[in-house]
């Protein structure tokens, strides 16, 4: 723990409780020594356990070769997980598309945020997405975000930002005008309590974006590479973005975003219009590289799925739980009325179970897309014991 009054950290996050130092797996240790199940992965990021040996491997060896040249030069790895990556989402949307590597989630929805821009033009700048949306804590990306609450103490927010209801068709089409570029949504609201996208209402905004000439750009920064059972959300409602943001499981806690764009679309940008110092860094890629291997190699998605099922039936079943909303290995456990998820939490963490109050009365579930049938079995015990 760290003591407010002399802590060197500037204070935007909440005191810590908790010291971890070291991980395997699904388990994590804190520094009295004292072990805790992982089900929030970082909030969604460790998708394959903490310290994969096979991603450690591939970062240890890299680190031993070339960091970083910056993008006046290419380097090898880069350019063959890219390669990969755009594989990857060739044979997910049938398209053929390019990608640009950043550093964080809000950083690749920034940079599909000035794609829309320029896509659209002068005068036709707008991006439209939804309240209960969370899509970064930059400017530009907080703007976008639609939790009001959250852009109070930084007024005036950057122009050209919509918000409407979630699941709304109606309210959408009626914010669209001859200024709207872009929407921007995320297949299941993370942060905004586990709210699955319906998929009819995918399905009609993909439509309304082709009638009317606009972007469809999915936020995939949360549910993205196999989290949601599939490689990524939209897969459920059988659309095609035109872009698709990337970070949390694509680097399983290295530091590292994406964004995927059809090519035509990606053809907007030319050189000097977005970059990054720290775009495709061989360290980066590398480890982004070895992850794609190993989730094909498990079959991530098929995991995520079955493990997925369980902790959804299991959950529902416990007295207290109200129902189970979302998808795959990212799970909110509503519960009943009266009941405190944030109580709740608190009690988990003192028995060894990490979870997440993303809301009053919900709790959320994000373990490893590879976390045993011991281990969700064992979680759900001490869930179950927690709530009666």
């Amino acid at each position: 723990m760290t003591d407010t009054a002399t802590s060197p950290f500037i204070p935007v996050f909440a005191p810590a409780t908790t010291t971890f130092v070291r991980g395997a797996g699904t388990e994590l240790w804190d520094d009295t020594g004292k072990r805790y199940l992982d089900f929030l992965g970082g909030l969604a990021v460790i998708s394959l356990g903490h310290a994969n040996p096979t991603i450690a491997d591939a970062l240890a060896d890299q680190s031993r070769t070339l960091w970083h040249v910056s993008n006046l030069f290419a380097n090898d790895v880069a350019v063959a997980t890219a390669h990969q990556l755009t594989g990857l989402l060739a044979e997910v949307t049938g398209c053929d598309g390019q990608v640009f590597f950043c550093n964080s989630g809000a950083e690749a929805n920034e940079a599909a945020l000035k794609l829309a821009r320029k896509f659209g033009g002068r005068g036709r700048h707008a991006v439209v997405s939804a309240y209960g949306s969370f899509h970064g804590r930059t400017l530009a990306t907080l703007a976008a975000t639609g939790q009001p609450a959250k852009h109070e103490p930084f007024f005036p927010m950057p122009d050209g930002f919509r918000h409407v209801v979630f699941n709304d068709l109606d309210a959408l089409a009626a914010t669209v005008d001859p200024s709207v570029s872009a929407v921007l949504l995320e297949p299941v609201q993370g942060e905004g309590g586990v709210i699955p996208a319906d998929p009819q209402y995918l399905r009609d905004v993909r439509a309304l974006c082709d009638e009317r000439g606009l972007l469809l750009i999915m936020d995939e920064v949360q549910t993205g590479m196999g989290r949601l059972g599939t490689w990524f959300g939209f897969e459920h409602a059988g659309i095609v973005p035109d872009v698709v943001t990337m970070a949390k499981g694509i680097g399983n806690g290295f530091p590292v975003g994406a964004v995927w764009a059809k090519r035509e679309v990606a053809a907007v940008f030319q050189p000097g219009d977005h970059g990054s110092t720290y775009s495709g860094t061989a360290l980066a890629t590398a480890v982004v590289g070895a992850v794609i291997d190993e989730m094909r190699r498990i079959d991530a998605p098929r995991l995520a799925a079955e493990s997925g099922e369980y902790l959804r039936t299991k959950l529902a079943a416990i007295p207290g739980v109200a129902g189970v909303r979302g998808a795959g290995l990212l799970l909110a456990a509503e519960l009943d009325d009266g009941r405190d998820a944030k109580a709740l939490y608190a009690d988990l963490m003192e028995r060894g179970l990490v979870t997440n109050a993303v809301t009053g009365t919900a709790l959320r579930l994000a373990p490893p897309l590879n976390v045993s049938r011991e281990h969700l079995d064992e979680a759900l015990a001490m869930i179950t014991a927690a709530l009666t």
